[in-house]
């Protein structure tokens, strides 16, 4: 159980942080720079609640998703050893999550229909913050796969196909934002190529 008392330990005053290992690392490394990304994602997606409480199947998911989120952080702030090499069993994201993230994605794309060109963020506030939600999740994708080139003991390869997956899924919960009876229904903001050349 995790225990905040004290928010304040000055103990990253030097510009260090601590991973779950104990083990401290610069606050620029590439490890840091991911779960960060990954909190900044969470807290983008915190945002784009606070329009789609009226989408009650849809908030539900993306309450489910911030805590996968908090998940994923304790993952990467892990590096990826054994239970053994660490004396402890790690938290890390699994496939059944992979695979909820997919169904989400297929029961809310059955309510929309095909797309004939590309979308523009925009239509209403929740769609809206849900693809700067989805932005902020691709950059975290791309400094986690960075984080597993680095070599042996760099990342889980689930969460890497959760954060893919967790893209698509903003995506798709933007489009159905946009959709939704209950979020006003605006539809798809759609890109006209060269519109005003």
């Amino acid at each position: 159980m995790v225990t905040l008392n004290k928010i304040y330990t000055r103990t990253g005053d030097k510009g260090t942080t601590a991973l779950a290992t104990g083990e401290r690392l610069p606050k620029h490394a590439l490890r840091i720079e991911s779960y960060g990304t990954v909190d900044e994602t969470n807290s983008a997606i915190g945002v784009a609640r606070l329009q789609t409480g009226g989408i009650l199947a849809l908030d539900a998911m993306l309450a489910r998703i911030q805590n996968d989120l908090f998940d994923l952080g304790a993952d990467l702030a892990t590096p990826d050893k054994t239970a053994a090499e660490l004396g402890y069993e790690p938290l890390r994201i699994v496939e059944a999550q992979v695979t909820r993230l997919e169904q989400e994605i297929d029961a809310l794309n059955g309510h929309l229909q095909p797309l004939r060109s590309f979308v523009l963020p925009g239509g209403t506030a929740a769609a809206a913050h849900l693809h700067l939600a989805r932005t902020i999740c691709r950059r975290a994708e791309r400094l986690v796969v960075a984080l597993a080139a680095e070599g042996p003991g760099g990342v889980n390869e689930v969460a890497i196909k959760y954060l893919n997956r967790l893209s698509d899924f903003l995506f798709v919960a933007a489009r159905y934002a946009n959709w939704a009876p209950e979020g006003r229904g605006a539809g798809d903001v759609l890109w006209t190529p060269g519109a005003h050349r």
